[in-house]
């Protein structure tokens, strides 16, 4: 099974410093909807479903490395429109580092499920946005790109989510 979309990201290319663009990319890096909220949830679900269900156990744990990946592009992003890449965001001129409390964690099956479709298409809206008011052609190819993957790590739940409704 593939967990990301077989397309190359654009390169990270051509970007020039600029402060609003770089807040909005490290609300991805460590906002209260980020791309570490992803990594860090699915490495959880990754080691409490190894027993219980071994192929969707895999699969959090697949998807959360494409996850760092994006973790990875974003930091680089953030740092080139001259922005300190930690896990942090940046809300109305405040600084606030990340937090594993942002993420809910339910170990029951179907809401495991439903919140991690549920932060996939929270991402999906927000990278969207970002694109409608980001007038940088290489920043929107990137964010286009990772809502790809991102459309399909929600696919996936969905399948897994039927799959343990069938049962």
């Amino acid at each position: 099974m593939n967990y990301l979309i077989n397309k190359p990201y654009p390169k990270i290319q051509n970007i020039q410093p600029n402060p609003q663009y770089a807040s909005m990319m490290l609300s991805n890096l460590g906002g209260l909807h980020s791309e570490m909220n992803a990594v860090s949830l699915y490495f959880y679900n990754h080691i409490i479903l190894m027993d219980t269900w071994p192929e969707l156990s895999e699969a959090m744990e697949k998807i959360s490395i494409v996850e760092m990946h994006h973790l990875d592009i974003f930091a680089q992003l953030a740092y080139q429109l001259g922005t300190d890449p930690r896990l942090w965001d940046c809300q109305q001129g405040y600084l606030e580092y990340w937090s594993p409390s942002y993420n809910v964690y339910p170990c029951h099956l179907q809401s495991l499920l439903e919140n991690a479709m549920i932060q996939e298409q929270q991402t999906i809206n927000i990278y969207q946005k970002q694109i409608h008011c980001i007038y940088n052609q290489t920043i929107q190819k990137i964010l286009y790109r990772i809502i790809e993957d991102e459309q399909l790590h929600l696919q996936i739940f969905e399948s897994f989510l039927n799959e343990y409704n069938a049962k």
